[in-house]
């Protein structure tokens, strides 16, 4: 199954890697995409849930790595107000 990462720019200047380990991410994210904190993590919990659905249709088990990565964007969204933008980058280098 194909694997995605996207590099996110925080509203601070920081950056962070949002990890997919299925396609499904690109029908909730594009490089070049500013959205609000708010609205990313909505989507970002969303495309993770579907990406762990679509590794247990094919594997028959959920992805770990995709409720670790749920974990971890919403620890970085904690850290900004809900109205902020970020911005989603290519793939990290």
């Amino acid at each position: 199954m194909p694997e995605v990462s996207f590099q996110l720019e925080w509203p601070d200047g920081k950056s962070s890697t949002l990890y997919s380990p299925s396609t499904v991410i690109l029908d909730y994210f594009r490089p070049g995409d500013s959205l609000l904190v708010s609205e990313l993590e909505e989507r970002g919990v969303e495309a993770l849930r579907a990406a762990s659905e679509r590794v247990r249709a094919r594997y028959g088990f959920a992805c770990t790595r995709a409720d670790e990565e749920e974990s971890q964007l919403r620890q970085w969204v904690s850290r900004y107000s809900p109205d902020d933008t970020v911005r989603v980058l290519g793939q990290p280098s």
